[in-house]
C-alpha cells in the first residue's frame, strides 16, 4: 500500500502543510514514521480522511485548484468492479470525481483505493491518469 508524506498528502487536500500536520497532531489523521523517521500517511487512511474532510466542507483554508487543463490530481477512494465496466471515484480536495471506464482499465492501471490518481475532464469524459 503506498503511503504519502506530510506535503504530498497536503497537496493531495488542497491545504498547506502546515494545515496537513496540524491535524495529524490532532489525531485526525493516523500517521506513522518510516526508517528515515519521515512522518507517512497509508494511502487508505488518507482516501478515508478526504473524504471525510469534503463531507464537513473542506479544510481550514479556500482550495487552490482550477479548472487549468482540467487536471484534478487526488486520491482514489472507491472502486466498483463489474464483469466489463467499472467505476472510480477520486477526491481531489473537496471535489470528487467518478469515471466510468472498463474494468481493464483499472487492471491495467493498477488502480486500487488510496493510491494518487489524476482525474482529467473533457466535455462529459472522465479519464483516469496513474501516476
Amino acid at each position: 500500500m503506498q503511503s504519502y508524506t506530510i506535503g504530498q498528502a497536503a497537496r493531495l487536500l488542497g491545504v498547506s502543510p502546515d494545515t496537513a500536520r496540524r491535524w495529524a497532531d490532532a489525531g485526525r489523521v493516523a500517521t506513522h514514521r518510516d526508517e528515515a523517521g519521515r512522518r507517512l500517511i497509508d494511502g487508505r487512511d488518507l482516501a478515508a480522511f478526504s473524504v471525510e474532510l469534503a463531507k464537513a466542507g473542506g479544510g481550514d483554508e479556500d482550495p487552490s485548484y482550477t479548472s487549468v487543463r482540467n487536471a484534478f490530481p487526488g486520491i482514489v477512494t472507491a472502486i466498483k468492479l463489474g464483469d466489463v465496466a467499472a467505476q472510480v471515484d477520486i477526491q481531489a480536495g473537496p471535489h470528487r470525481l467518478v469515471s466510468l471506464l472498463t474494468r481493464e482499465a483499472v487492471e491495467e492501471l493498477g488502480l486500487e483505493v488510496g493510491m494518487e490518481a489524476t482525474a482529467r475532464v473533457k466535455s462529459t469524459n472522465v479519464h483516469i491518469d496513474r501516476l
